[in-house]
């Protein structure tokens, strides 16, 4: 990304300028069903002419024939190599509409407008793009920066209390993994009763960028922003098979915030205090995800699909005391087995 994300009420107009500046050949902007509803009016004042393209909103269409459909649309409106695709969405828009852009042409401009917390957090910054693939999440994907990121806190008016939450789960990661300070403020926090999040956003954000700005492309310390992910990927993935079974991502990544602090307090890398420290600032806000114990087996097996994985070894980020995380910590299948029944028994 050339410039770091503009961040607050200023962003819509800020958007209007960078379009101006970059004088694309052809705007083209991208939305799903919600945002196209609820944020995309906001921002046509700021819109120069362009073509808008309508996905169907849910991680079920986070898929290559979604990709298709915006290559066709692409192709369909000539877009050439000069061209410029607006992504205005949560996740799902985020990563899929880079993914294209990154690929179409060999390459067009994209722009992130995030309209979820966990977009606003995560997915928008970072330059990870990519779709889920025969059911594993963010399967097939490439590194690409965006031109820019323009993040308006007043769409999250927009969400309903579950997408807050699940975006919440990320905040909650991203102080475990380097900030206690910022974690023991995360204690009582009412996530559906938070007038302003910018200050929220922007200590995520800068977190995130810290991060990336020394790995770009998850090498080393990159992976740390993995934590939880691992077993809540492996939990995600298994239930977007079970129909009607689905859960948000920022749920199930919470669900693994509490699977892999129970295994770093199993090596004793964090006290039995901590743990409990943890389940709570996650009890506060997420239900438990229902599976049987039965189960356990068949999400744990995804777990062995990780993009963290090198050959057979399960690549996983712990938490080596509240606020340091630490990556490459090697993992069987039978802990991960483990620390899934210990989530089914007694985390929440």
């Amino acid at each position: 990304m050339n410039t770091p994300p503009v961040i607050g009420p200023e962003a819509p107009a800020a958007l209007a300028d960078l379009l101006r500046q970059a004088a694309p050949s052809r705007l083209f902007v991208l939305a799903d069903t919600n945002t196209a509803r609820d944020c995309y009016p906001r921002l046509l004042a700021h819109l120069p002419a362009h073509e808008l393209l309508t996905i169907e909103a849910g991680e079920e269409y986070k898929t290559l024939a979604t990709c298709a459909e915006v290559w066709s649309w692409l192709t369909a409106h000539q877009a050439d190599r000069h061209a410029l695709l607006v992504c205005i969405g949560g996740g799902v828009v985020t990563d899929l509409g880079g993914f294209c852009a990154a690929t179409y042409k060999r390459g067009i401009r994209c722009v992130g407008v995030p309209t979820t917390l966990l977009a606003q957090v995560d997915a928008a910054v970072g330059g990870k793009t990519g779709v889920d693939f025969e059911g594993f999440k963010n399967h097939i994907g490439v590194f690409q920066e965006p031109e820019a990121v323009f993040i308006y806190p007043a769409f999250l008016q927009t969400l309903p209390p579950r997408e807050l939450r699940s975006g919440y789960a990320e905040v909650i990661k991203h102080a475990l993994i380097a900030d206690a300070p910022a974690f023991a403020q995360l204690h009582g926090l009412r996530v559906d009763a938070q007038p302003d999040w910018t200050a929220t956003i922007q200590h995520s954000v800068a977190i995130k960028e810290n991060i990336v700005t020394q790995d770009p492309h998850e090498s080393g310390p990159r992976k740390l922003l993995n934590f939880g992910h691992t077993i809540g990927h492996a939990i995600e993935s298994y239930l977007l098979t079970q129909p009607g079974r689905e859960v948000r991502h920022g749920e199930a990544v919470a669900a693994g915030i509490l699977c892999e602090s129970w295994l770093s307090a199993q090596r004793n890398l964090l006290s039995a205090g901590e743990l409990t420290e943890i389940a709570g600032v996650v009890r506060e806000t997420f239900a438990k995800i229902q599976f049987s114990q039965l189960e356990t087996e068949a999400i744990a097996a995804y777990a062995t699909h990780d993009k963290k994985n090198r050959a057979d070894v399960i690549n996983c980020t712990l938490l080596h005391g509240i606020g340091r995380g630490v990556y490459d910590q090697a993992i069987t299948l039978a802990e991960v087995r483990a620390a899934l029944d210990y989530y089914h028994q007694a985390a929440l």
